[in-house]
């Protein structure tokens, strides 16, 4: 976390309290960030106040006064709609003051953000992306990693913000290049994982233990983070998932999603990418088994589960 001072700290606004959201905006409290607080979820916004968190009573009293919004959203749309108001709403841009920036921390498709981005600066605002890997525990501990794009003098603006949330901030170009950055990380990380699985699914097959496969592929050329950190398999690393009956972490359905949005931006560029076609195709199976809400680590079962029918009909 940033050393800085509240005093050189902007205010912020921060909308969309879940279970990402809600952590960031408690160590910007934590602090000594004034913040004000907006959720459309009445059990988040208790949460928030329980919290310390101040709560305004709709999102565009959340941001009158804000110097930086901060959104974080399940979708591009949900951004965008939030921005524009929908449904007679003043919307975001309406009602912020002048010189505010835009910030959003979701992860939503490149051209959204590009479009969110350009909505605000339209409006006189400046605006940046900075999508988030690290999951609900990074979030909490204050060790995300963030991705942002956006103009330079806009990055050093929502640096100290964004060194107070997480451990690693990286400026990665122009508006959009934060979206481009996860889209392609999360990309190796759902392909990673499958790997992962697939191979403990084969030592066991081949009667390996599993903690014997770890202390070698940790070691190895196989070794990368889906193994030493999200582990697959209950025991080598006593805190991932697989320990705790496979609670998120990084949910299966939020996977998926990463990898749509990585699938669509393959379709925009025609960038060819046979095992991040698969690996979405594998978790969209996965989110309609019913297991949206577990980590995507679980993904190993539904490849023990293939496993053991394939050897029934052999």
């Amino acid at each position: 976390m940033s050393e800085t001072t509240s005093q050189q700290l902007p205010s912020v606004a921060f909308l969309g309290l879940g279970h990402m959201g809600g952590p960031m905006a408690v160590n910007l409290v934590k602090a000594g960030v004034d913040v004000t607080a907006f959720d459309v979820v009445p059990a988040a916004t208790d949460a928030a106040r329980e919290q310390g968190l101040a709560v305004a009573a709709t999102p565009e009293d959340a941001v009158r006064q804000a110097q930086v919004v901060i959104t974080m959203f399940p979708s591009g749309r949900h951004v965008i709609d939030a921005y524009t108001g929908v449904d007679g709403a003043e919307g975001l841009l309406a009602a912020a003051p002048a010189g505010a920036t835009f910030l959003d921390c979701s992860t939503i498709n490149i051209s959204e953000a590009q479009e969110a981005s350009g909505l605000a600066r339209e409006k006189g605002f400046t605006a940046a992306d900075a999508p988030v890997s690290g999951g609900v525990v990074g979030a909490t501990a204050g060790t995300l990693a963030f991705m942002v794009g956006g103009e330079p003098e806009v990055f050093e603006r929502v640096r100290p913000l964004l060194e107070i949330m997480g451990g690693r901030v990286v400026h990665c170009g122009g508006n959009g290049m934060g979206q481009a950055a996860k889209i392609c990380n999360n990309m190796i990380l759902g392909v990673s994982m499958v790997a992962v699985s697939e191979a403990f699914v084969l030592a066991e097959k081949l009667g390996l233990e599993h903690q014997a496969m770890f202390d070698v592929v940790s070691n190895a050329s196989g070794q990368c983070w889906a193994l030493t950190t999200n582990c697959p398999v209950p025991g080598p690393v006593p805190m991932s998932p697989a320990n705790k009956d496979y609670e998120p972490g990084f949910a299966g359905a939020l996977m998926s999603k990463d990898l749509n949005l990585a699938t669509t931006a393959l379709d925009e560029t025609g960038a060819t990418a046979p095992m991040g076609r698969l690996a979405a195709e594998l978790y969209d199976q996965f989110v309609k088994d019913g297991h949206a809400g577990m980590d995507f680590s679980g993904i190993i079962t539904t490849l023990r589960e293939g496993s053991e029918e394939s050897s029934g009909q052999g």
